[in-house]
């Protein structure tokens, strides 16, 4: 241990990273890892809770997100980075804390609760795995000890039934685990290209990975003021959907220009348009050089992966040889 507090935080690799995951969960990595000892792992397996049926699209991710990482700042130096489905230990601990897990619990989780008033009502997406998601998040966790888990305020739901399972385990067997705290992130909503959450799902979102020719198409695509049809009519900053994404990438100046020129009609959605896109190709240029480094240097990503994993390894084994003795098993 170093003596600082222990965070613990992780992606689903279901595909490339976009704006929201980088101004949304990134960026608060990057102040976590100076100050807390950080865990940041790649959650190959719970990804297969909906990409189970096309798999490949996970371990493809999992490279993906740790180029991802690296190259908007997260340092091997100062974080552990490693692969879930690498530490076996958690899928031991995910175990044993499913015999001690109340159905209920898992029940009213709302992410499982709105999953059963969408058409896939008792369908194929209603699996053992995706109801029993958080008791894995829960192992995730606390197998590490952690003290904070940095989360949107959309999550406060899962980080709480993590701490319920915490203070069962601990009331059952003996005082084993800290019971986790949250860290609401700065900034939980990143506007996609339509108006609505950026998100994979919606097709709508702008990629960490886009060239400047992509950028160009996706931007030009943006809906702004719905309420502003032709040119001469008067905007308002407000109520534009592209508006939100100009502090995470214009200056002061700029964006005082817009909120001056737009409600008077001085400038068009085209012309705020462009504003955003140079500033957006500026911004992300120093990613993708060096998500270019990490592609070309296939050796020294696989050695920062495996040295995290063994990081990781000997943190769960510990906990594990506890837990194991706690139970009676050991």
């Amino acid at each position: 241990m170093t003596g600082k507090k222990r965070v613990v935080s992780g992606m689903r690799t279901t595909g490339k990273l976009h704006l929201g995951h980088h101004h949304g969960v990134l960026t608060n990595w990057l102040k976590l890892q100076d100050d807390y000892d950080c865990y940041f792992f790649a959650a190959d397996w719970h990804a297969l809770t909906s990409e189970y049926q096309d798999p490949a699209i996970v371990k493809e991710s999992t490279r993906d997100i740790f180029i991802d990482w690296l190259s908007v700042g997260i340092d091997p130096e100062k974080a552990t980075l490693f692969i879930q489905s690498e530490i076996k230990e958690h899928a031991e601990l995910h175990l044993l804390l499913s015999m001690i897990t109340p159905l209920p619990w898992l029940l009213r989780n709302p992410t499982y609760k709105d999953s059963q008033s969408d058409e896939g009502q008792g369908g194929d997406d209603a699996t053992y795995g995706f109801l029993g998601y958080p008791v894995l998040q829960a192992a995730d966790i606390i197998i590490y000890k952690a003290n904070l888990v940095p989360i949107g305020v959309d999550q406060l739901p899962h980080v709480e039934l993590t701490r319920e399972i915490t203070r069962r385990f601990n009331h059952l067997y003996g005082d084993t685990f800290p019971v986790p705290e949250p860290i609401l992130t700065e900034l939980s909503k990143v506007t996609g290209l339509d108006g609505r959450k950026m998100s994979k799902s919606y097709n709508n979102a702008i990629l960490l990975s886009d060239d400047e020719t992509e950028l160009k198409k996706k931007v030009s695509s943006m809906v702004t003021d719905v309420q502003r049809a032709r040119r001469k009519d008067p905007g308002d900053p407000e109520k534009c959907n592209l508006f939100p994404l100009h502090p995470l990438y214009s200056n002061k100046a700029e964006i005082d220009e817009i909120c001056a020129a737009c409600p008077k009609a001085e400038i068009g959605c085209v012309d705020c348009k462009k504003i955003l896109l140079k500033n957006l190709i500026a911004g992300l240029a120093p990613v993708h050089e060096k998500q270019r480094y990490y592609r070309d240097n296939d050796k020294l990503l696989d050695e920062i992966i495996a040295n995290g994993n063994a990081q990781a390894r000997a943190i769960t084994r510990e906990t594990m040889l506890e837990v194991r003795k706690a139970v009676k098993l050991g």
